[in-house]
């Protein structure tokens, strides 16, 4: 699905969330430090796309924020082992600049020395759940290395974001996506830990039918729309949030790693027919409830 030809596109951008929309928060964004968000960068120009927002950390937050993302979900991951807690380091001081209005997202390389005290430290400084890519970091869900991390959640009451839909996969990775990850998969954890909550992004591409079964099914998955619903890659059957259970999805935008516009996303919310009640949902109170977000004065 990732190529290096893959368009960087030019379509307009708003300065601000649409009008009428209700609390916004952006349950799926990235920051890094600056060498390896350059490093990334240069990643996706070789290939994917071109990343349209060249930003640092600091200027992830205050793009959005300043624009009327009401509150900010910040993920990064460890792309090897040995620097997942530098980066909680970096993310819980990025955080604290940001008090109420930015969440963090821990980071483990699953298998790597002392994880479980590593992840444990993350959420002791005050992070608030764990970011893990399969794609990226190559493990078995289902191994004992998985468990373990998913161990340390669930007893801490801390989220899974986990990238664990087949696509978009690159021929680069070191590992084949289509291989590692699937639905049934996922619903073995699901089983086994059934306290744990879990958000799966890109609702599940490119299992998407089986992960909105999978929603209706358990009360402790939650899946987050990023990219999916802004026509860039090519879906078969095209997506009516309507006719998923609305109260586990959430909106993620990806930004700040995309060839598009920063609100394509929310413009098509913005016209997908979803009552105020509906958007309110998937714009503001899944998130907040699956995040455990306490709002600030300021948001």
């Amino acid at each position: 699905m990732l190529s290096p030809d893959l368009p960087t596109l030019n379509d307009s951008e708003g300065d601000a969330i649409p009008r009428g929309f209700p609390r916004v928060i952006d349950a799926h964004i990235h920051i890094f430090p600056d060498n390896l968000f350059e490093a990334i960068r240069r990643w996706f120009d070789r290939n994917a796309w071109h990343i349209r927002y060249a930003l640092t950390a600091a200027e992830v937050f205050d793009f959005l924020l300043s624009r009327g993302v009401n509150h900010i979900i910040a993920l990064q991951y460890a792309h090897s082992p040995g620097i997942a807690r530098d980066l909680n380091q970096f993310m819980v001081r990025q955080c604290r600049r940001y008090r109420g209005r930015v969440t963090g997202m821990a980071t483990v390389f699953p298998g790597e020395e002392g994880a479980d005290t590593i992840l444990q430290e993350a959420f002791d400084d005050g992070l608030g759940g764990v970011k893990l890519h399969t794609h990226v970091q190559c493990f078995d869900i289902d191994s004992d290395a998985a468990h373990l991390i998913f161990d340390v959640c669930q007893s801490n009451r801390k989220p899974v974001v986990i990238h664990f839909g087949k696509e978009p996969k690159s021929p680069v990775y070191r590992c084949d996506p289509h291989k590692i990850c699937a639905a049934d998969k996922l619903e073995s954890v699901l089983v086994n830990f059934p306290d744990l909550h879990i958000c799966v992004p890109h609702l599940g591409f490119s299992e998407i039918r089986e992960y909105r079964q999978l929603i209706e099914k358990y009360d402790h998955l939650w899946l987050d729309t990023t990219m999916v619903l802004t026509d860039y890659f090519p879906i078969a059957d095209p997506i009516d949030l309507k006719h998923y259970r609305l109260d586990r999805i959430m909106y993620g935008s990806d930004f700040p790693n995309i060839p598009y516009a920063w609100d394509r996303e929310l413009k098509r919310l913005r016209d997908s027919g979803l009552t105020d009640e509906e958007l309110d949902r998937v714009l503001n109170r899944n998130a907040s409830e699956f995040f455990a977000i306490r709002e600030s004065p300021a948001s």
